[in-house]
């Protein structure tokens, strides 16, 4: 890993990182996060019984599309060519809670990284808005890379929780 900015100039002006001169590569990002909530809400949505109807396939959708729009929504990420995206959900009853990764793919001169947490925030933010009007105080946490590889910094684990 660096230990400069790179989207920062010698003059600390901030600019898109030139990635012209770099290999093509598979690139893969996973991330993660999570939204608690009231064990009613999460019924809810386990049940399928949410008036505004499939509240995960719903928030899949939204995730594969904010994944697809990185770019437009941070400035300076570059608008890469997605070959996979895919949204997976799990159900944490004991922490009353739903769990959500993201795993994003390219064949590329930059990673996916952005991509893939940008589809987990969106699709907890979509479970949000679908249930917020029976449960407000549901939390949004944790969100985080699990994991990249490919290019030349090659591959990168979550070695302890943080």
């Amino acid at each position: 890993m660096s230990d400069q900015l790179t989207h920062f100039d010698a003059r600390g002006q901030a600019h898109m990182v030139d990635v012209g001169g770099k290999d093509e590569t598979h690139r893969v990002a996973v991330a993660s996060g999570h939204i608690r909530m009231r064990p009613e809400t999460l019924e809810l949505i386990e049940s399928g019984r949410h008036r505004k109807g499939d509240v995960l396939g719903i928030a899949r959708i939204a995730g594969i599309m904010a994944a697809k729009k990185t770019a437009e929504l941070v400035p300076l990420c570059h608008p890469i060519p997605l070959t996979h995206v895919a949204i997976e959900f799990e159900i944490d009853r004991d922490d009353s809670r739903v769990l959500a990764s993201a795993r994003t793919e390219t064949r590329g001169q930059t990673g996916v990284e952005m991509e893939a947490l940008c589809a987990v925030q969106n699709a907890l933010l979509t479970i949000y808005d679908m249930c917020k009007a029976v449960d407000r105080g549901m939390c949004i946490g944790e969100v985080r890379l699990e994991h990249k590889s490919g290019g030349k910094s090659g591959v990168w684990n979550r070695s302890r929780p943080e």
